[in-house]
């Protein structure tokens, strides 16, 4: 069975929002095989990351920068998983109040160096959530969990 990390930092009720779309999508009953993990980024760990087949990030956009959890994530993945996990799929998800360039810009540099491959572009959402992002999230979750199935 495939395996599915989803790691987030959670900190406000619109990131909340965004992983229970993500993870209600990743769960659809329409799609088999795949075994859903969910870790906070403060503690997902290099055994979390080797153990799975790809991966959902969630942050908030923080003063221009992927969280300080998320950021913690990769750190502690980086050196350890770095010729394990190369080619492993991943898709983003980002929340900001103005502004999630920065952020999605400082994932993709560390999981270019990963190696990981991008299944879609990185769902970005600036301010309040509305039901279009809550279906765009719903769809990340699902994308993934689909492709993990067909491998």
């Amino acid at each position: 069975m495939a395996k599915l990390l989803v790691v987030h930092h959670t900190p406000s009720p619109t990131m909340q929002e965004m992983l229970e779309a993500v993870l209600s999508g990743a769960r659809t009953d329409e799609i088999e095989g795949v075994e859903v993990e969910v870790r906070p980024a403060l503690s997902a760990t290099a055994s979390d990351a080797l153990a799975a087949d790809g991966y959902i990030l969630g942050t908030p956009a923080n003063i221009g920068y992927m969280s300080g959890a998320l950021k913690h994530f990769f750190d502690g993945v980086y050196y350890p998983c770095l010729e394990a996990i190369v080619g492993r799929p991943y898709a983003l998800y980002v929340h900001g109040g103005s502004d999630t360039t920065g952020a999605v810009r400082s994932v993709e540099t560390i999981t270019a160096g990963l190696r990981w491959k991008r299944l879609r572009e990185p769902l970005t959402v600036v301010g309040a959530l509305d039901a279009a992002a809550r279906e765009a999230c719903w769809e990340l979750g699902a994308t993934m969990a689909a492709t993990l199935a067909d491998t």
